[in-house]
């Protein structure tokens, strides 16, 4: 999408504004299907940066996540920040426990509400 679509610019909007970490979206993108939890992009930025502190290798990363981006937040939200998310392959979700992603809101091509699972129950 060149244009991002204005519902889901505003829900995006409502997560931030909020500060609210429940509601389950899943987004088609090119190349990938993710579906989870939306996040308020300080939230996410301080989950990250714990995850990469935690890291014996990859701790000096924790420090752009954990500093940038917590006074400036730009007029519209350009990106959609998932957590306990997974993209969906086959039949299967990677990964299993949920991970952390950043979609550009302009890349979203098809979004519906809902966490997408898969069952191995019929």
């Amino acid at each position: 999408m060149s244009h991002p679509d204005d519902l889901l610019v505003a829900v995006a909007a409502m997560v931030e504004t909020d500060q609210d970490s429940q509601m389950s979206l899943t987004v088609v993108i090119p190349g990938a299907v993710i579906t989870g939890r939306l996040a308020p992009e300080a939230l996410w930025r301080e989950r990250v940066a714990e995850v990469l502190r935690d890291s014996a290798r990859l701790g000096h990363f924790a420090l752009p996540f954990a500093e940038s981006g917590r006074d400036e937040k730009p007029p519209h939200p350009t990106h959609l920040h998932f957590h306990v998310a997974r993209i969906l392959q086959g039949s299967y979700g990677i990964p299993d426990t949920g991970g952390m992603y950043r979609v550009a809101l302009a890349d979203v091509s098809a979004w519906t509400v809902g966490d997408i699972g898969y069952s191995d129950q019929q």
